[in-house]
C-alpha cells in the first residue's frame, strides 16, 4: 500500500485517524452509564498529537480532558474552551499562579497540595458587595490511593482528611479519583478490592462526584460506572480486553519506504554484530525507520512487517534510522516501495507483544520525524486526507 500523498523525501508516514479516535470515546461514552467519560491526552494524546486529538473530541462533545503535567495542560487549555483540563501529576509548589489564570484543575495527591490549593484560593481575586477583595473556592479533584502506590492520598493523609473535613473547605470539589491497578486483567482480586476500599474513602469523606474506571475499567461490568470514566489507550485503538476481541476501532496506520533492495549470498551477515546470517541466497530491503523513530530495538531479528497483506520479517538489528527487511518471498518489493509497519495486520498491540512492551509505549514512541497526516479512514480504503506538516 502507498501512501497516495507522501511527498518526496519522506522516508515513513503516519496516518491518524481522528473519526476513529471519536468514535472510540463515544463507544466507551455509551458503555458507561454512570456519567460522561473524558479524554485522557497526556503524553502528546499518546503520542498521536494533543493539538489535533483534542479539538476533535471536544467538537464532539467531551467536556473532560486529563494530562500528566501543567506543560500539557496549557497547551490544549485554549483548544478546549468550558472544559475541565486535569493535571494528573498535580500540583507543584510554585505552579498554583499558573492553574488560577489558566482555568485548570490540579489533582490533588497529598495533604500538602490541598492545604496548598486552599491558600491559592484564599489570595485569588475576587469580590464581595463591599467591594473588598475576597478568597474564592478553586475546583479541585481528590486523588485516593488504593493500591497503586505512586500518587493520592495514603492511609494515614486519608484518615487525616475523613477526620478534618473542613480542610477541604476551601476547595470547589469537583471529584474524587482513584486509579486502578489491574483493570484489564478482569479476574484480578485486586479490582474488586480497589472498588471496596475506593467506595469506603469516599463514604467517610464530604460527598463528591467520583471518578474510577479508566479504559479497561469500563468493561469490567456492573459496578463499575461512576460519575466520570477516564479513558486514554482504548480512545487510540488499544485493546482494553487482553485475551478478547479488540471492541476499539484502530486509529493508526505507519509505513516505511525501501530505500534498498541488495542481494544476500547465503552466510552473510546482516546489519550490527551480524546477529543474522542468510540461511538461503535472499533479498533484503532497508527501510527508512529505526529506533530514533521509536520503532524498538527489542524488535530486532523477531519484528514484522506487511507487504500486500502478508509478513515480511525483520532481520537484523535495528539500528537508528534504518531496519532491515527479508523480502526474498516478495519479489516485487523494490526501492520506493512501501512496507506497513502498523496496520490491519500488525496493530499496536501486535508490535507491542514483539517488542516486549504494551501497545501504550508503542504509541508514545512514535518519533517526530514521521511525516504525519491526518485524515480518515487509515484503515479500509486508503486514504491519507490533506497533509499537515509538523502536527504532533
Amino acid at each position: 500500500m502507498t501512501p497516495p500523498d507522501a511527498p518526496p523525501g519522506v522516508g515513513a508516514v503516519l496516518a491518524i485517524d481522528l473519526a476513529a479516535i471519536v468514535a472510540n470515546w463515544r463507544t466507551l461514552s455509551a458503555r458507561h452509564r454512570g456519567g460522561p467519560v473524558a479524554g485522557v491526552v497526556k503524553a502528546d494524546a499518546y503520542g498521536l498529537g494533543a493539538r489535533q486529538v483534542a479539538p476533535a473530541l471536544h467538537k464532539a462533545g467531551c467536556r473532560h480532558f486529563f494530562v500528566a503535567l501543567l506543560e500539557e495542560a496549557l497547551l490544549i487549555r485554549p483548544l478546549v474552551p468550558g472544559a475541565l483540563v486535569g493535571v494528573l501529576n498535580g500540583l507543584l509548589p510554585g505552579s498554583e499562579a499558573d492553574f488560577v489564570a489558566h482555568d485548570l484543575t490540579p489533582v490533588l495527591g497529598s495533604l500538602a497540595e490541598v492545604d496548598r490549593w486552599v491558600a491559592a484560593g484564599r489570595q485569588a481575586v475576587g469580590r464581595q458587595a463591599t467591594g473588598q477583595r475576597a478568597g474564592r473556592k478553586l475546583p479541585g479533584i481528590l486523588h485516593i490511593d488504593t493500591g497503586m502506590a505512586r500518587l493520592g492520598l495514603d492511609q494515614r493523609e486519608l484518615a487525616t482528611l475523613q477526620q478534618d473535613h473542613a480542610r477541604l473547605g476551601g476547595i470547589d470539589l469537583q471529584y474524587i479519583m482513584t486509579h486502578l491497578v489491574a483493570s484489564e486483567l478482569a479476574g484480578d482480586p485486586l479490582n474488586e478490592q480497589q472498588r471496596v476500599r475506593f467506595q469506603a474513602a469516599c463514604g467517610a469523606l464530604p460527598p463528591a462526584r467520583r471518578s474510577l474506571a479508566n479504559s479497561s475499567g469500563i468493561f469490567l461490568g456492573d459496578g463499575w460506572d461512576s460519575d466520570l470514566a477516564r479513558p486514554g489507550a482504548a480512545l487510540y485503538g488499544i485493546n482494553p480486553t487482553p485475551g478478547a476481541a479488540n471492541p476499539m476501532r484502530q486509529a493508526v496506520r505507519l509505513t516505511a519506504r525501501v530505500l534498498q533492495v541488495r542481494d544476500v549470498a547465503a552466510g552473510e551477515s546482516v546489519g550490527y554484530n551480524a546477529t543474522w546470517r542468510a540461511s538461503r541466497p535472499s533479498r533484503v530491503a532497508t527501510a527508512a525507520l529505526g529506533y530514533a523513530d521509536g520503532w524498538h530495538r527489542s524488535l530486532s531479528d523477531r519484528g514484522t512487517a506487511y507487504f500486500d497483506g502478508r509478513p515480511v520479517p525483520l532481520v537484523g538489528r535495528v539500528s537508528m534510522d534504518l531496519t532491515t527487511f527479508d523480502v526474498t518471498d516478495h519479489p516485487t518489493v523494490g526501492p520506493g516501495a512501501w512496507l506497513e509497519m502498523i496496520g490491519p495486520a500488525c496493530t499496536p498491540d501486535d508490535v507491542a507483544a514483539s517488542a516486549g512492551t504494551n501497545g501504550y509505549e508503542v504509541l508514545t514512541s512514535l518519533g517526530r520525524r514521521f511525516h504525519r497526516v491526518y485524515g480518515t479512514p487509515v484503515y479500509g480504503t486508503p486514504v491519507y486526507g490533506a497533509p499537515v506538516y509538523g502536527a504532533g
